[in-house]
């Protein structure tokens, strides 16, 4: 495929590495945990290796690892990391727009390599839908600099765990250093409120089984978002509404001989232009 690519493409790709790379730390530090957690369960070894290469979703792989250690049904397992994914029914819908013309391998091959970093950096882009020249290059610098670090990252974490006091608190600085990328892709004010409508369902479902908070706090945030857009929009076509309208009664004032309040202000001022003209 690379010897394929067009110089727009090969730009392109050197593009999303460059704009993916501030990002490393966050990967890194996600990776390294998710790797040392998975290591420390009762996962062995190859199977933690499997499961990093296969799965390639951190939040889902420490959510499972618990029911993993009770013993739990295996339905449950996968109900739990399908719930902690749900974010990725909307990264998928976000996406159709520029691939939607490929074929269905290459989609589903786009839709592992996405991850939550690549798809807001993406969408920050503001990219047409359909084919552009060095779109789907772009993607794939970021989306292969994400997959290459979180894996280099895991498998360190997984090979070397006995090397990592639990004290060391990485999760924290993993999540840390994802809030600046988060807090970046708040443009707008439906962005913000659904970021604060999902966070405030997230923490009040903390609890639930199954990491139901998640997928409520995903389908929350939806609500929240387009709720707001749906408010916004009342408000311009209120707008708009107004305008006409005053427009319209003006215009009818003016055929039945009614001056209009603009018409009426602007006579008396005409009139003083007149005399002072005159004056002088």
């Amino acid at each position: 495929m690379l010897l394929r690519l067009t110089d727009v493409d090969r730009r392109a790709l050197r593009d999303g590495y460059r704009l993916y790379a501030p990002s490393l730390m966050a990967m890194l530090s996600w990776g390294l945990v998710t790797g040392i957690a998975m290591s420390k369960s009762v996962l062995t070894v190859p199977q933690a290796l499997v499961m990093s290469l296969l799965v390639y979703a951190g939040s889902s792989q420490l959510a499972v690892l618990p029911l993993l250690a009770a013993k739990l049904p295996l339905w449950t397992v996968l109900l739990t990391a399908a719930m902690v994914n749900t974010r990725f029914l909307i990264f998928s819908a976000g996406l159709t727009p520029h691939f939607a013309y490929h074929p269905l391998w290459r989609r589903m091959l786009i839709g592992f390599f996405n991850g939550d970093i690549v798809y807001l950096l993406f969408m920050r882009q503001g990219f047409k839908p359909g084919f552009e020249p060095g779109k789907e290059a772009f993607f794939w610098g970021m989306a292969t600099t994400s997959w290459l670090s979180w894996q280099a990252s895991s498998i360190v974490g997984i090979l070397l765990a006995s090397l990592f006091p639990d004290n060391w608190g990485l999760e924290l600085a993993g999540t840390l250093a994802l809030i600046p990328i988060m807090v970046s892709a708040l443009a707008g004010r439906s962005a913000v409120v659904a970021a604060l409508v999902a966070s405030v369902v997230a923490v009040a479902g903390y609890s639930l089984p199954y990491q139901l908070g998640l997928p409520l706090a995903v389908i929350a945030a939806l609500a929240g978002g387009l709720g707001m857009d749906s408010l916004v929009e009342w408000a311009d076509l209120r707008k708009i509404r107004a305008r006409a309208i005053g427009g319209k009664s003006g215009g009818a004032a003016a055929e039945h001989g009614v001056p209009s309040p603009l018409a009426s202000d602007a006579a008396p001022r005409a009139s003083a232009d007149i005399e002072s003209g005159g004056r002088a």
